[in-house]
């Protein structure tokens, strides 16, 4: 007789629970509380999620501001437990997660807090607290109503060393995702008729092809599909939609961030042995779960007022715009980012990038249109650069451009695959530069001027950068290792935030720093 498992996967929802992205207050297709709707809750289903769960939105940043005594009066009742994604969670029904990267963020107490009020059982067999105060076990078996033995494994990106607070990965025992994982397997496969590994991080090849797109070990899916012979890959982190792919040894599928949807994947058992996977994109329709909604109402209430703060005025707006224009022709966005960083830091130089997709800010700014704009966690630093080093850094973003076939600029293939990467291109203020994309990648920088003088090569400059940059992400290893004049523990939205309130009537710099040859 054949059997069937029954997988709801979710990743990434980034604290996307009510179905709105906060740009505004209108019903969106998207967010926990709709997907939720739609699981079952049966003997034969797992719902499960990937990691990258409670950072990200405007409401799991106005949670982690409150004081202790005011987090606990953010939902109506603690029948599910007193953090609220954890209740959300809870209520779902999720009964296995594992940890991403961002579920760091906010340091271990702020983890622990999640994990130990969650109903779900986190799995992460490469991360553990030295302390052993999170709840976290390397793999599950878990046996479904019709019989099946399901064996389930968790890993994260161990990027994670590179990403976070040296203060939090100090706590912290991380590996490489592939030996840990293996070992589990190993332990589990004679005991399970199914094995599924909960991976958060993504593919680093062509799914089709199966050609390298990039040599950072960041994302090793494929790797891992390749490898190993999991039955199951549940990915995550890349906020790819991967709908379901047959890689290597395994079959994979991976779901867009903030909640749009969920994969859900049946596995077959036949009486033989062999498996066969058929899955499906079950998007965010219909109506949000109304329990959830009046739980977690007095949290989402003081999100929506907070939002609503006036905090100054531009005198003109800082539209998004298309990617490629704003590389070339300059982003007023991107010089207020660098202003406000400047004058956080006294640095003589500061960079930023743009996500792949904000709502940019009008002239009458909110609170929210700040936090919808600039929705990273991340803090300031001021490193010391010699011009050889800055000329490495600025090289890296001139890579962004390509030509097209009749000689127009076009972005580079290698920021949009495997997953469009806009944010990997950083702004500079402070400095005028050229960037000549006739040339080779690499010698594309043909001036750096400070003050109108062009800088020589052994010159050093103060530059202000964000925390995740400063991890050399995105290709940016030259900011490894670098000299650190000063670390400002503020995140850089409440320092937008606190400028624009201490500034109420801003000037906006609209002078364009880079020259983009095509």
């Amino acid at each position: 007789m054949n059997r069937t498992c029954e997988i709801r996967f979710t990743s990434d929802t980034h604290g996307y629970l009510y179905p709105t992205n906060y740009a505004d207050t209108s019903d969106r297709p998207m967010g926990l509380m709709k997907l939720a709707g739609a699981f079952a809750h049966d003997g034969n289903t797992l719902i499960i999620d990937g990691g990258d769960t409670i950072q990200g939105s405007p409401l799991t940043n106005l949670y982690h501001r409150l004081p202790a005594d005011e987090q606990a009066a953010c939902l109506t009742s603690d029948r599910y437990g007193t953090h609220p994604i954890a209740a959300m969670m809870n209520l779902a029904g999720y009964q296995f997660v594992t940890l991403g990267n961002h579920d760091f963020n906010q340091g271990i107490d702020a983890l622990a807090d999640y994990l130990n009020n969650l109903d779900a059982i986190c799995l992460c067999a490469n991360i553990r607290d030295k302390a052993g105060i999170l709840p976290i076990a390397p793999y599950a078996i878990h046996r479904l109503e019709n019989g099946l033995r399901v064996g389930i494994v968790g890993a994260c990106t161990h990027y994670v060393t590179r990403w976070e607070n040296p203060k939090t990965t100090a706590l912290l025992t991380i590996e490489e995702p592939i030996p840990a994982a293996a070992r589990a397997l190993e332990t589990i496969k004679p005991q399970c008729d199914i094995t599924v590994l909960i991976y958060h991080g993504g593919f680093e090849c062509d799914l089709t092809t199966g050609e390298p797109l990039t040599d950072s070990a960041e994302n090793q899916a494929c790797r891992i599909c390749r490898e190993l012979d999991f039955d199951l890959v549940l990915t995550g982190h890349q906020h790819m939609r991967v709908d379901g792919v047959r890689f290597g040894n395994s079959y994979a599928v991976q779901p867009a961030y903030r909640a749009p949807h969920a994969c859900g994947v049946t596995i077959t058992v036949h009486e033989d042995g062999s498996k066969t996977f058929d899955s499906a994109i079950l998007p965010a329709r219909g109506e949000a779960l109304p329990e959830a909604a009046a739980l977690l109402s007095p949290l989402e209430s003081r999100v929506q007022q907070w939002l609503d703060t006036p905090a100054g005025h531009l005198d003109l707006p800082l539209d998004a715009g298309e990617h490629l224009d704003k590389a070339i022709n300059g982003s007023y966005l991107a010089n207020f980012i660098n202003t406000v960083q400047r004058h956080a830091s006294g640095a003589q130089i500061s960079s930023c990038a743009l996500p792949n997709e904000f709502k940019g800010l009008p002239a009458a700014v909110t609170v929210r249109d700040v936090v919808s704009t600039y929705i990273y966690a991340n803090t300031l630093l001021v490193l010391e650069l010699d011009t050889h080093t800055l000329r490495r850094y600025i090289e890296r973003s001139a890579a962004y451009f390509d030509h097209n076939e009749d000689g127009s600029l076009c972005i580079s293939d290698e920021f949009l695959r495997p997953k469009v990467q806009h944010y990997n291109y950083d702004y500079f203020s402070g400095i005028d530069y050229v960037i000549d994309v006739r040339r080779p990648v690499g010698q594309r920088v043909t001036s750096i001027k400070l003050d109108g003088r062009e800088l020589a090569e052994t010159d050093t400059v103060t530059v202000c950068i964000n925390s995740y940059r400063s991890c050399g992400t995105g290709g940016y290893d030259m900011l490894l290792g670098q000299k650190i004049v000063r670390d400002i523990q503020v995140d850089v939205a409440d320092a937008i935030i606190e400028y624009i309130v201490n500034h109420p009537d801003i000037k906006v710099d609209t002078k364009k720093y880079c020259t983009v040859i095509g």
